[in-house]
């Protein structure tokens, strides 16, 4: 408790050593995820709503997810700004040896690390969440003012928008300052046709088009002096021409196992765990393929947890991709390539340039003139937070991102 308290005290004196550029008064953050939108999307195609948050605010060369690069794991880290081992999401799907399975959950009681929206409510912040993974229920018995429950991946982004604005003419005493959004950004499009496709680019220009609205309303509501609008990503994309199934490759070397994950990584969880070391050494001479036992694994990757890593944890590096043969995911793969059509995934080490995601924003908090190179995707909610006025989520590891958040001039 002492170790606590004395960590809140400089947490909160770090607090009043940044502030918002020029001096702001907080306001309200708008955090929106458009899912599976490489960093440089935005180049290709005219996007005027992208492109008006870009020329008016600022962006990112690019937001560097963590390992792995998945939705669920991704969208945790940011959010908490606290690592895979920190936090727990080893991935959309993953055995637990005490709970059983995961598998695209909305549970918020699997998450490790406290997150943004809950360390908000905790310091008197009103949130609004509408599907940001973690969100649907409460977290150690504190929830969200405002929660949209449970996750439908039928409803698009014009209810999300009409969500947001409606949030947002709430009464003084019941609007949130912080609300964060999931959107389908161009990810199933990029997993069916691959990120050049024109299907991919079709589903970005039509999120585009709905961000658009958004930013009408707030130009309607004359927001822009009291509201920041933040666009990130959860990770890139990349071409997928080599498919790999290390469970059917194990059997064949008479070593049984079930395969959780996929793309850049898969967790294989044994019959015969003894047998761990000799299953990651046939996968690591694999071409294109790094495999190690899950008590093993690199420190650098921070990528361990007590009971979720599988027996055997393999790695792939682009174009190959980790895919179960015959998973809904395998057999659509198999057949577009038969038929010489593309895929695409993600899920790969950060490093892989194609991983890059997007990192944009504009309004009241953000400063003229700033120029961001790579950003790492820990440093985002601290960011958020100074921009708040309030304390980073409890497990942070991240910092503010410079020139978003400057240290107040010593007089």
């Amino acid at each position: 408790m002492v170790a606590r308290a004395f960590r809140g005290s400089v947490l909160s004196l770090l607090c009043l050593l940044f502030a918002v550029p020029g001096g702001a008064e907080p306001g309200t953050v708008i955090w929106l995820s458009l899912d599976g939108v490489r960093h440089d999307y935005l180049d290709r195609d005219p996007l005027p709503a992208l492109k008006r948050v870009a020329t008016e605010g600022v962006r990112a060369e690019a937001l560097v997810p963590v390992f792995p690069s998945s939705t669920f794991p991704s969208h945790v880290s940011q959010a908490t700004c606290a690592r895979v081992d920190r936090h727990g999401m080893v991935g959309n799907q993953f055995h637990d040896r005490e709970r059983g399975d995961f598998s695209y959950g909305g549970d918020a009681s699997w998450i490790d690390a406290e997150p943004l929206w809950i360390a908000a409510e905790r310091q008197g912040v009103r949130a609004a969440t509408f599907f940001w993974v973690g969100s649907e229920t409460d977290w150690r018995g504190t929830g969200t003012t405002h929660r949209r429950a449970p996750f439908d991946s039928s409803i698009g982004e014009s209810e999300k928008v009409d969500q947001v604005l409606a949030w947002l003419d709430l009464s003084e005493e019941k609007r949130p300052r912080l609300i964060m959004s999931w959107w389908h950004g161009a990810d199933t499009a990029g997993h069916r046709n691959g990120p050049v496709h024109e299907d991919t680019r079709a589903a970005l220009r039509s999120q585009d088009a709905e961000l658009g609205r958004l930013l009408a309303g707030l130009d309607e509501r004359n927001a822009w002096g009291h509201t920041t609008l933040l666009l990130t990503s959860d990770h890139g994309m990349t071409s997928v021409t080599e498919l790999f199934d290390p469970g059917s490759f194990l059997a064949q070397q008479g070593i049984a196992a079930r395969m959780l994950g996929g793309g850049g990584y898969a967790h294989l969880y044994l019959e015969d765990p003894a047998r761990a070391a000799a299953a990651a050494a046939a996968l690591d001479a694999e071409p294109k393929l790094r495999a190690w036992r899950g008590d093993a694994l690199p420190p650098e990757l921070r990528y361990s947890h007590p009971s979720r890593m599988g027996d055997v944890v393999a790695i792939a590096e682009p174009p190959r991709g980790l895919t179960a043969r015959w998973s809904v995911n395998g057999v659509y793969a198999r057949i577009a390539h038969t038929l010489g059509n593309e895929v695409g995934s993600h899920g790969y080490l950060p490093q892989v340039p194609d991983m890059g995601a997007i990192l944009l924003g504009m309004g009241h908090a953000i400063p003229p003139g700033v120029e961001l190179g790579r950003i790492d995707s820990l440093d985002v909610a601290p960011t958020v937070a100074a921009w708040l006025g309030i304390e980073p989520p409890e497990h942070c590891e991240g910092t503010a991102i410079p020139g978003l958040v400057n240290p107040v001039a010593a007089e």
